[in-house]
């Protein structure tokens, strides 16, 4: 019988072990896609107890405290942080098999020094160690990222964003990570939003003219895009429900977007024309700028309406999407590769079953040279566990190169989130271990080894040229 998460958790062979050990374990973080708030690195957060850590904003922890039957009033009500902190105790008793009861206690073991299983029971001996902990001066933002050796983060940020936070952190030179802003014009995409009108109003103010006709979108999301690049902008990323594609004129693109902006209702079609012509710009844009393009496709959010209109999105109430992607996603691709202008690009989706439509893409627009110029993205929020990655990682390497991965992101709020770097590394070498140990693949730690580390870093590091 094995101690719970002891220092060899994950890692089933002698392979395993030795690549985690000697090669993956001490590599540095690039954090290229999350969602920390400059703000608060800026200032250093310190925060007040281990409630506002963990379950400020975390919508992971709020779903599983729903299924659990926890009521709303110790999940985002007015129930006090002990209260709620002893909510979710509850619930992580009953998470055995999801990937919340691990990241929680590798949370508590490389935060806090905490070994003890939570549960509702040691749940009040571990919430005076945890608020101790964080009440000392060695306990913040900063210090987070330095600790876990995160040598660079992506932020995302909108295009109206000021990037101020991002100004001041620069200025002032003292942090060894970087903090770079991603450019995420999901906003000015998305026609079909009830806000849409009111955002480009404005983006029109931040750019300094007002925006009309289609031609004045582009110019304004290109003049963002000169202001992010200033400030080391190396990514941009796009939320997407499905891929469209449907090619519409200027002068049709023009009308449609007249429409939006005169309140009236737009058509399928419509919506789709000019969410096309948007993102071939973009793509176009990005190419000039050698800057990665990221696609999230396949989350249905906000299902429940009711909760929606108490809570807003980001609450915990979005799943799956089951639409078809494939010729659509070929189309846009191809588009913008048939006119140079295809981006380094990364797909990510939230249902496995576009696995091999998203691994096999990839080959199709590989022909420029350029080593994994196209990604398949990492196991992706519902996707990002221990299943979902071994999945992802397989599939990729059945279907293209498992060495040229970028790796892991966080894609997360929280700034306790980076042991699941340290638990996506375990997953990997075990992963590839077991190959050697079966004799799939050369037994060689050294030149395992080496595709460890770039996948963990290096890859990243190169693909995204950054220089640290």
């Amino acid at each position: 019988m094995k101690k719970f998460m002891n220092e060899d958790f994950l890692l089933k062979s002698p392979m395993a072990v030795k690549l985690y050990h000697d090669y993956a374990k001490d590599m540095p973080i690039f954090d290229y896609h999350c969602h920390l708030q400059p703000k608060e690195i800026w200032e250093d957060k310190h925060f007040k107890n281990i409630t506002e850590l963990w379950l400020y904003g975390d919508h992971y922890k709020w779903r599983a405290m729903r299924l659990n039957g926890i009521p709303e009033k110790y999940i985002t009500g007015d129930a006090d942080d002990y209260e709620k902190f002893i909510a979710w105790a509850k619930t992580l008793e009953r998470c055995i098999g999801n990937p919340l009861y691990h990241w929680t206690h590798l949370e508590l073991q490389r935060y806090f020094g905490i070994d003890t299983v939570l549960n509702e029971k040691t749940a009040p001996e571990i919430w005076e160690k945890c608020n101790e902990i964080i009440n000392s001066d060695d306990f913040s933002a900063r210090k987070f990222l330095n600790k876990f050796k995160v040598a660079a983060v992506g932020t995302t940020d909108d295009p109206s964003d000021s990037l101020e936070y991002h100004d001041k952190i620069q200025k002032e030179g003292q942090l060894k990570t970087k903090v770079l802003p991603t450019y995420r014009p999901d906003k000015a995409i998305n026609i079909d939003a009830a806000d849409f009108a009111s955002y480009i109003q404005k983006l029109g103010k931040v750019v300094g003219y007002e925006i009309q006709t289609i031609d004045q979108v582009y110019q304004a999301l290109a003049d963002r895009m000169d202001y992010f690049a200033e400030r080391g902008c190396a990514f941009s990323d796009h939320a997407l429900l499905d891929v469209p594609y449907a090619v519409a004129s200027q002068e049709e693109l023009d009308a449609i977007l007249q429409k939006a902006l005169d309140g009236q209702a737009l058509n399928k079609q419509e919506i789709e024309q000019y969410k096309t012509g948007v993102l071939l710009f973009l793509g176009k844009e990005y190419t000039k700028r050698n800057w990665a393009m990221q696609l999230h496709i396949g989350a249905l959010r906000n299902n429940s309406t009711i909760m929606f209109n108490k809570l807003g999105p980001d609450t915990g109430y979005d799943s799956v999407v089951d639409v078809n992607i494939a010729q659509k996603l070929s189309a846009l691709l191809n588009a913008l590769e048939e006119k140079e202008n295809l981006p380094k690009t990364i797909l990510y989706t939230l249902n496995p079953s576009h696995n091999y439509v998203l691994a096999t893409m990839l080959g199709n627009f590989s022909t420029d040279s350029i080593r994994g110029k196209m990604q398949f993205g990492s196991g992706w929020w519902f996707c990002d566990q221990k299943d979902g990655m071994i999945t992802q990682m397989t599939d990729l390497a059945n279907l293209g190169l498992l060495a040229n991965f970028i790796g892991m992101l966080t894609d997360s709020r929280s700034f306790l989130s980076y042991p699941r770097h340290e638990y996506f590394r375990r997953i990997l070498c075990n992963l590839i271990g077991q190959w050697a140990e079966d004799g799939e693949i050369p037994y060689d730690h050294e030149y395992l080894g080496a595709i460890v580390q770039d996948i963990c870093f290096n890859n990243a590091k190169e693909y995204f040229g950054v220089e640290f």
